[in-house]
């Protein structure tokens, strides 16, 4: 772990990365930070006591199938990417440690990586605990049929986006740990620490997507 000055936490939504990383910020004494921050995409289609949802967001999520709703999402990433790396690379070297979080850590964009003393976990769960904490969080039973609608559509674009990042994971040999069965915080943060190393250097001419 003394090697390590940067450690990157992907994962779907509600997963549960923004919690679990800051737990292992405050452990390490390093930074938080959520890659949400460096870039806004259409998110969560329901409404909270701070947030309404904009037109154009409904819009997005009413007009694309499940599968254009990962490919925006990607794009959006692959545009955002060169910002991550260049936060990544500067603060890899530097005093304070970073943990990052957030779904725009894409597994093949970190595979060609070449920073020194930086880290990447995946975090995963099944369907049932996903579609669980959406329904929780979004108050799914007390929505209309519109605003359900939105939502199935919004897990729909999560199981999307897990589906397509675990084969990644899977081929490129990288870091996941899977969070279906509950666990603390506290637990999950004390798991990563057991895993974090450098990730390895990337070899020549390898095709990634």
């Amino acid at each position: 772990m003394h090697d390590v000055r940067v450690v990157l936490v992907g994962g779907t939504s509600n997963v549960g990365k923004s919690t679990v990383a800051q737990v292992l910020a405050a452990r390490l004494g390093f930074d938080y930070l959520s890659t949400d921050k460096l870039g806004r995409h259409p998110g969560r289609p329901w409404a909270t006591p701070y947030h309404e949802v904009p037109s154009h967001v409904v819009e997005h999520y009413r007009s694309l199938t499940g599968e254009e709703l990962v490919d925006a999402l990607l794009d959006h990433y692959e545009r955002m990417w060169p910002r991550i790396e260049e936060l990544v690379t500067g603060r890899s070297t530097a005093a304070a440690g970073l943990v990052l979080e957030g779904s725009g850590i894409w597994p093949a964009n970190v595979a060609r990586l070449t920073t020194p003393y930086t880290s990447a976990v995946w975090l995963s769960a099944n369907e049932r605990v996903l579609s669980a904490r959406m329904h929780r969080t979004s108050r799914y039973d007390d929505l209309p049929a519109e605003g359900r609608y939105l939502v199935d559509k919004f897990l729909a674009r999560s199981i999307g986006y897990q589906t397509r990042m675990l084969a990644l994971v899977e081929q490129l040999a990288l870091n996941r740990l899977d969070v279906t069965e509950a666990r603390s915080p506290e637990q999950l943060a004390d798991e990563l620490l057991g895993s974090v190393q450098p990730l390895p250097r990337p070899p020549a001419n390898r095709a990634l997507h």
